[in-house]
């Protein structure tokens, strides 16, 4: 009977773990590190409910962060563009990113625009190896491009990261090597003509809406992103659905 009881519960937690994992690729193992882990609905592709073809489609992929700005970005794309989110906790060196890309881009595509973050969960030492941040960032960009060669890309800059119950300083430890990564694949995003939302520089100045974990943030700050990246969309769309812009933070 003890057998059966188990056999049923492995049984139904490989339903709901395929239920969770539905429409996602194979991935790597989820965030080892306590500190990164995911804030808000977690890790997910979800999708947007597509009712006018003609319209055009958004994906925001993004660590965490993503969750704290996607509802008020798909509220000032409504009627524009359908926004779909790959919220992950994958960085450059992360094993079969770019296959994932890939798949993800071929199953749930095509894309009009493509906004893109990666940098919270690759400061820690041997998660990129030394001196292969521009390369797998230049491949990055190029592995968007060869499976979404129509999308307009935007990349994000990563937001600061401060130090634990004491918002409003900056971590010693890990807000230089995102700051590095931010430099590193700006330069990336300029060679290869990508435009740019600086994320870092919009939260800088306000450390005071840091919640306190380190890595995320309040509501006002998610506010001033979500104006910003949503704006900037708009800018991206085809001509005909470009026509209003959302106030600016």
């Amino acid at each position: 009977m003890r057998n059966r009881t188990r056999a049923v519960a492995a049984s139904v937690a490989a339903i709901l773990l395929a239920g969770m994992c539905r429409g996602l690729p194979a991935a790597p193992p989820a965030e080892a590190d306590k500190r990164l882990q995911a804030d808000g609905k977690g890790w997910r592709l979800s999708k947007a409910d597509v009712k006018d073809p003609s319209r055009p489609r958004v994906l925001l992929m993004g660590d965490s962060i993503l969750n704290g700005y996607l509802k008020e970005v798909t509220a000032e794309l409504d009627g524009k563009a359908y926004v779909d989110a790959w919220v992950n906790p994958y960085c450059q060196g992360s094993y079969r990113l770019h296959e994932m890309i890939a798949e993800v881009l071929a199953a749930h595509g095509p894309y009009d625009v493509i906004h893109f973050n990666m940098g919270l969960h690759g400061w820690q030492k041997g998660r990129i190896k030394e001196g292969q941040f521009t390369p797998l960032t230049r491949k990055l960009v190029e592995t968007f491009r060869q499976n979404a060669p129509k999308a307009r890309l935007i990349w994000a800059s990563s937001t600061p990261v401060t130090v634990k119950n004491k918002p409003t300083e900056l971590s010693q430890d890990i807000n230089p090597v995102i700051i590095e990564h931010n430099r590193l694949a700006g330069e990336v995003m300029k060679e290869m003509d990508v435009p740019v939302n600086d994320l870092y520089a919009l939260l800088a100045g306000r450390l005071e809406l840091a919640r306190g974990d380190q890595f995320h943030w309040k509501g006002p700050a998610y506010s001033i992103l979500a104006k910003t990246i949503a704006a900037s969309v708009i800018e991206r769309l085809p001509a005909r659905h470009a026509t209003t812009r959302p106030s600016k933070p």
